[in-house]
């Protein structure tokens, strides 16, 4: 073996013992407090005091070091606090008793912590390894050509789709479950619970809404994929403003029955020249996200009006809690979920995104600010007129 893979073998050796020792020193340290106290302890007491320490430790040296803590503290146990003191022998069977559950605890803890400790650290290094295929997505839509384009823009989905994993989890979770049930009262085998046809009106409630949930994301997968790769099909057409926010409402209308709408178009908009469907599905994006993060019972404004002679406005106001300056541009990123509260209805991050690739696809723009109103959010966009176009 050479200089080299010397020192290679000498580093993950010389830091297991640096852990094994950091392990001795803790377990050491807390037998050395619990002596200092023995007149206020029992065995009980003891060992929960190592198994908390051996805990400790396998979370932050791992578990080999967990193992190692593990053995010293039952050495150390028996030793100090079990009966004949100051040896190694045990007599009576509670004492025997004591030191095997302590034994089984302190391993079975200390394993388990460990192994939440590295999945923690797996969670870590994904979620490291997904903002470099970020940055790396970036540099090549300003560098690389289509072709290699293409190949990283498929390395990235894969590894975003990894991460919304759980996204996808819970929807099929919930229709297993409830599928399961409804199965079993049909059984003949005769072990049927008897629900109530409330209850199993309930269950394939839960399959339809799951269901649907689950063609939403695959379908928001789909368009974003397609906006990524500069591949979004569209199919401008004059087109009222009046029909678009139709079409949203009607789509929206489950979504906003816990709130008031009012809505607002001006007269005598003109055309607009765009691909109708889609943005429809801008505003109800908008509408859907208004009614998501507001409370119940407060208003959603909805609004289109002329701002000039090749530019027709949309705006969606809601009376929830608002966004941060600094994360107003962040909002309409790719899986981007933080907001300041927590959503019943729980989303996968990829609305606003791709409403902003249909507005900016259309030569438009979008953005949020604050509501006129004082507080909420106000999502605004604006899109070319057919008039624009005979320029």
């Amino acid at each position: 073996m050479d200089e080299t893979g010397k020192r290679a073998y000498r580093r993950p050796v010389a830091q297991a013992l640096l852990r094994y020792l950091f392990a001795s020193l803790s377990i050491a340290g807390v037998v050395l407090v619990l002596l200092a106290f023995p007149s206020r302890l029992n065995l009980t007491t003891v060992a929960l005091a190592l198994v908390l320490a051996v805990m400790l430790v396998a979370m932050t040296w791992g578990s080999g070091a967990a193992l190692w803590g593990a053995i010293l503290a039952m050495l150390l146990f028996n030793f100090f606090f079990i009966p004949p003191i100051h040896t190694f022998a045990i007599s009576g069977a509670e004492n025997w008793v004591a030191l095997v559950t302590f034994v089984i605890t302190a391993l079975v803890v200390g394993q388990l912590s460990s192994r939440a400790r590295r999945r923690a650290q797996q969670a870590e290094e994904q979620k490291i390894e997904i903002e470099k295929l970020y940055r790396e997505l970036e540099r090549t839509y300003r560098e690389a050509n289509e072709a290699e384009l293409l190949r990283r823009s498929e390395k990235l989905k894969t590894a975003l789709l990894d991460a919304v994993t759980h996204d996808l989890r819970t929807p099929l979770t919930s229709i297993k479950a409830s599928a399961t049930t409804l199965l079993g009262e049909l059984s003949p085998s005769g072990s049927s619970s008897g629900l109530a046809r409330e209850a199993q009106q309930e269950l394939l409630e839960v399959i339809d809404e799951e269901a649907d949930r689950l063609n939403r994301f695959v379908e928001e997968m789909m368009e974003l994929a397609q906006i990524e790769a500069g591949r979004l099909s569209l199919h401008p057409r004059p087109a009222s403003a009046h029909d678009i926010v139709e079409a949203a409402l009607d789509r929206a209308a489950g979504i906003l029955k816990r709130h008031r709408v009012e809505v607002t178009i001006e007269d005598q908009i003109p055309a607009l020249q765009v691909d109708a469907a889609s943005i429809s599905e801008v505003v109800f994006s908008l509408l859907d996200n208004a009614a998501k993060f507001s409370p119940a019972n407060t208003l959603i404004h909805l609004s289109a009006r002329k701002e000039s002679a090749s530019r027709v406005g949309f705006t969606v106001e809601d009376e929830g809690p608002g966004i941060p300056p600094d994360l107003r541009e962040r909002i309409f990123e790719k899986f981007f979920r933080e907001h300041p509260i927590k959503s019943q209805r729980p989303g996968f991050g990829m609305g606003l995104a791709i409403a902003k690739g249909i507005v900016e696809a259309h030569g438009g723009r979008i953005w949020v600010e604050s509501s006129r109103n004082g507080h909420g959010s106000c999502f605004a966009f604006l899109l070319p007129t057919d008039e624009a176009t005979q320029i």
